[in-house]
């Protein structure tokens, strides 16, 4: 598992006072209210600089944050397009049987047979659950709703999921 997580990209500046409007990656942006200092850096890497929290707001869909030592427009705009990242071990604690995407991305996933049937290549995220895309070796997409009944083992130490595909959902007969 990586040690650090995006928590949010740096889309433009708000003011003349050095605030950053940040478009959240994460489902619940109320979580930045607990957020004491971020490290901001263009993607995760050994550039990253850390950052006191001063204060956050939110104006739409959008979280305005104040850091310490970015004190003017000039300075912000120099950040826009860069990474919120938090270390994993300051980040919000998951419910049960949920998880980071970035954890998941990379998985490989197997039927109830133990067939592979590919990668987990990405997380779409629709109103009422999350489908993983899973590619396989003929490059072959499938789409895999994230339910319950559905995903039946998550499996970190071998970086593996087994689902139970819903009937009709993969035609091997085209």
């Amino acid at each position: 598992m990586i040690q650090y997580l995006e928590v949010g990209k740096i889309i433009n500046t708000h003011g003349i006072a050095g605030e950053l409007k940040i478009m959240p990656l994460t489902d619940d942006p109320k979580r930045f209210d607990k957020l004491k200092w971020v490290y901001i850096s263009p993607k995760i890497s050994d550039e990253m600089k850390k950052y006191d929290v001063v204060r956050v707001r939110y104006h739409k869909n959008f979280v305005i944050m104040k850091v310490k030592d970015i004190d003017d427009l000039n300075t912000a705009e120099k950040y826009k397009e860069q990474f919120l990242i938090v270390d994993r071990k300051d980040a919000v604690k998951l419910p049960k049987d949920t998880f980071f995407i970035c954890d998941l991305i990379g998985m490989e996933v197997f039927d109830e047979e133990g067939k592979s049937l590919g990668f987990l290549k990405e997380v779409l995220q629709t109103g009422s659950n999350d489908v993983y895309v899973v590619k396989g070796d003929n490059s072959r997409e499938i789409l895999i709703p994230a339910l319950k009944s559905v995903v039946k083992k998550v499996c970190f130490e071998e970086n593996k999921m087994e689902v139970i595909l819903p009937q009709g959902l993969i035609d091997d007969e085209i």
